[in-house]
């Protein structure tokens, strides 16, 4: 397994301290071998599902004699197998993603410390991930493998991702929708820096898809709180366009355009069953992980 002293985004002291978390599935998943997730497929194993009738063929010793009493009739008891989990890391890499104000990392860096240390926690609990970047395409594609081989190759990719273009993050997410076949367990990172109706629509192309889909979005706290109190001018760092105006009516603008922001992205990510949490990059990262794995844990339980 790749070890924190090879890659700049694994740390190892916050791997140690998250080692007894795990990563579950709350949809159905599909996945390659045994392991922790419910899925689609019927077999004969684990937790008992429902019943059907007896074919010629199947193994007798799967018959539910206690329903034959009652019925007359052969009815044969069907299980949920149990499988691996298949997890896609989605991390932006646009522009804005390189932003940081006083903290020591940007939102991109912020990102990538999640991701390696999410990939990481996949392989200890024998799941598979992959990562796409991206910003106004598709940029790095890292198949879903399991074990120390997928890990570095993951791993490796996320050393070499340095922020890009402007994004284009519905279209994005739409495309892969299309692309990711199989259930999985779909992990945006990003700031979702694009029009709020058309991301929420985008991110319930994967749960119409069957994904469990988990939102992280990552942002500087002074884009959340503007603390900004002299501002005339502001530029976007994707397309480079200037806004002039009085400071106070931009912060007042400003505050009251994010809340709706939010708000939306939220709302539409909690209508669709999709886990959503703002990740603020002044706060560790591992214990941002630690927090928010827990409480899935406990909602999973």
């Amino acid at each position: 397994m790749a070890t924190s002293s090879t890659y700049n985004y694994l740390d190892a002291e916050a791997l140690g301290r998250l080692k007894n978390l795990s990563i579950a599935a709350r949809h159905v998943v599909e996945g390659f071998f045994a392991g922790m997730h419910k899925s689609p497929h019927k077999g004969f194993s684990v937790e008992f599902s429902e019943h059907r009738l007896y074919t010629p063929g199947t193994d007798p010793r799967h018959i539910d004699w206690r329903v034959f009493g009652r019925r007359d009739k052969l009815y044969v008891k069907q299980y949920e197998e149990e499988t691996s989990m298949r997890c896609y890391l989605l991390l932006d890499k646009s522009a804005s993603m390189g932003y940081k104000s006083d903290g020591p990392l940007t939102k991109l860096e912020y990102g990538s410390f999640l991701a390696a240390t999410l990939a990481y926690l996949m392989a200890h609990q024998h799941d598979a991930a992959g990562l796409i970047t991206f910003d106004d395409e598709i940029r790095q594609s890292v198949p879903v493998r399991q074990g120390a081989s997928g890990l570095r190759t993951l791993m490796d990719a996320l050393e070499n991702t340095e922020p890009g273009n402007e994004t284009k993050l519905s279209e994005i997410f739409h495309q892969l929708a299309e692309t990711i076949k199989r259930r999985s367990l779909v992990i945006i990172i990003s700031d979702l820096f694009d029009d709020p109706a058309a991301v929420v629509g985008a991110l319930n192309h994967f749960r119409h898809k069957k994904h469990d889909v988990i939102v992280l979005h990552t942002l500087d706290p002074a884009e959340l709180t503007f603390p900004f109190d002299d501002v005339s001018r502001i530029e976007d760092m994707e397309t480079g366009r200037e806004i002039t105006s009085d400071p106070r009516a931009f912060r007042t603008g400003y505050l009251e355009a994010l809340a709706t922001f939010l708000e939306t992205v939220r709302g539409g990510c909690l209508s669709s069953q999709i886990d959503y949490a703002v990740a603020e990059t002044n706060m560790k990262f591992d214990a941002f992980l630690g927090t928010y794995l827990a409480r899935r844990q406990r909602l999973n339980s």
